[in-house]
């Protein structure tokens, strides 16, 4: 058997500060990795870190994994930086892989936004002091591949993910023949068991307790962002958190005195880099990818998914929610986060998979759980990713894989059109509002030629009676990006 990886450091790091004060991105990276190489109560591990793996955030900084590696004494490792777009995943995977095949000896995975800090001091009319000069340095800067929104999608503006999402949660709507009324109240029911479990964590940077009725309704606290979803039923990314873990084998860790109370073990760690638009797939409430990644899962671990002791799904939206519990066969009452989710505990735009977690991390070494469930979303329901960590050394390798080709063949598609016309029917649709009125309705509409078509109308009529009766199997026409009925 090869180097046996285990996770032995771990440690999520909040800044609350007035306006004008905090850390800057980079500083919250170091400090974050700092956190979590003491975590991991060993002697000389700082020392052997030769690889480390950062995602690239909002601040677009490029040298945020050289800064780490210089303030901890170890300038001569490998730094490299990952584009938005790139599973978290894909850094966790990365770092088991170069343990394993013995690459590496020790791995900082890290990432870090500063969101708050930013908004505040726009706010106040505040210019923050520039970071500290950085080393300028990476090794490596990655991009992600594919396809993540079509062209037809952003030329009718519906790019923002609470959109897509949107478009996501209504196509779930038609597939199980629910009304608006009980659809709204699915999301509104879930969202608040979120909301409780957010309220006793305490590091919930949003843990105020919030009820079925405040979140089901748009309200002047809980504004419509693009139906059916409200403020609070987005991903919240005006944080300040940061994240970071140590990876290594159990040979150094045993060198390095580390504590066997530290040992988290990797046992499954699983993506697809399949890239696919939204209006490209048959099947817009499904996630083909998340299933077979599960299914992987399932085999190697020779028990289902139902059986982790604790799980965190990934939350951006509560679609993202709902699709991956189908997929996964896990049923939609059973708890779905030990953090309260990205609405509630944070949504760190590209780090919440770290920041997820570390929180199983400490739940695992607590011993209330044996065995944690980590998912990861990128894009727009795009390239999952899944790990499954657990106190109890594996009986055999990891398994460590990316599922793309097996996920591609399970994917139905159809054409887009890029200059339709003709008649066609609504598969899927959202409302956004303009001045806080509900008026422009972006539709996903199945052509009679067979192939898909996105369009647009802003009309306040249509867009204020569609929030309240269905609009999915309309007929229309389309116009290149425009439709009418």
């Amino acid at each position: 058997m090869t180097n046996v990886p285990v996770l032995v450091g771990a440690a999520a790091v909040q800044v609350t500060a007035e306006p004008g004060d905090g850390l800057d991105c980079g500083s919250l990276l170091v400090e974050a990795a700092r956190q979590a190489l003491t975590d991991a109560a060993g002697t000389q591990l700082a020392s052997h870190v030769d690889l480390v793996l950062v995602t690239r955030g909002l601040s677009m900084l490029d040298d945020g994994a050289a800064r780490i590696a210089d303030a901890i004494g170890s300038p001569e490792a490998s730094v490299v930086a990952y584009e938005v777009g790139i599973p978290q995943q894909t850094l966790l995977n990365r770092a088991i892989n170069a343990i394993r095949s013995g690459q590496a000896r020790v791995v900082v995975v890290a990432g870090a936004e500063t969101k708050r800090r930013d908004d505040l001091a726009r706010r106040a009319g505040l210019t923050l002091p520039p970071p500290p000069p950085g080393p300028g340095r990476c090794d490596q800067l990655l991009a992600p591949e594919g396809e993540i929104v079509a062209r037809p999608e952003i030329d009718v503006g519906a790019v923002a993910p609470v959109q897509q999402y949107a478009l996501i949660d209504s196509a779930r709507r038609a597939a199980y023949g629910w009304s608006l009324a009980e659809h709204r109240d699915d999301i509104a029911e879930l969202w608040e068991s979120f909301n409780r479990v957010a309220a006793s964590n305490l590091a919930a940077a949003f843990p105020a307790p919030q009820t079925k009725a405040e979140l089901r309704d748009p309200s002047p606290t809980n504004r419509m962002l693009a139906f059916p979803y409200n403020k609070w039923h987005n991903s919240q990314w005006g944080v300040d958190q940061g994240s970071a873990l140590v990876i290594t084998s159990l040979e150094v860790a045993r060198s390095c005195q580390i504590p066997s109370d530290r040992f988290v073990f990797p046992l499954v760690g699983v993506e697809s880099s399949q890239s696919l638009s939204l209006s490209r797939r048959a099947e817009m409430h499904r996630w083909p990818a998340m299933s077979v990644l599960g299914a992987a899962a399932a085999e190697h671990l020779g028990w289902p998914l139902t059986e982790v002791d604790a799980t965190e799904l990934y939350s951006c939206f509560p679609a993202a929610v709902r699709v991956q519990q189908t997929e996964l066969g896990l049923a939609p009452d059973a708890p779905a986060t030990i953090t309260g989710g990205m609405s509630f505990a944070g949504g760190p735009f590209n780090n919440f998979v770290f920041q997820a977690t570390v929180a199983m991390v400490q739940r695992l070494r607590s011993q209330t759980a044996t065995t944690g469930l980590v998912t990861a979303v990128s894009g727009l329901l795009t390239k999952p990713g899944l790990a499954v960590w657990s106190t109890r050394r594996p009986d055999g390798e990891v398994l460590i894989a990316d599922l793309a080709e097996q996920a591609a063949a399970v994917t139905e598609t159809v054409p887009i059109d890029d200059e339709p016309a003709g008649p066609g029917t609504v598969a899927s649709y959202t409302v956004v509002p303009v001045d806080e009125v509900p008026s422009r309705v972006v539709a996903i509409i199945d052509l009679d030629s067979g192939a898909r078509a996105v369009a647009a109308v802003t009309d306040t009529a249509l867009g204020q009676r569609v929030v309240e009766e269905e609009f999915i199997g309309a007929r229309v026409a389309v116009t290149g990006r425009h439709f009418e009925l």
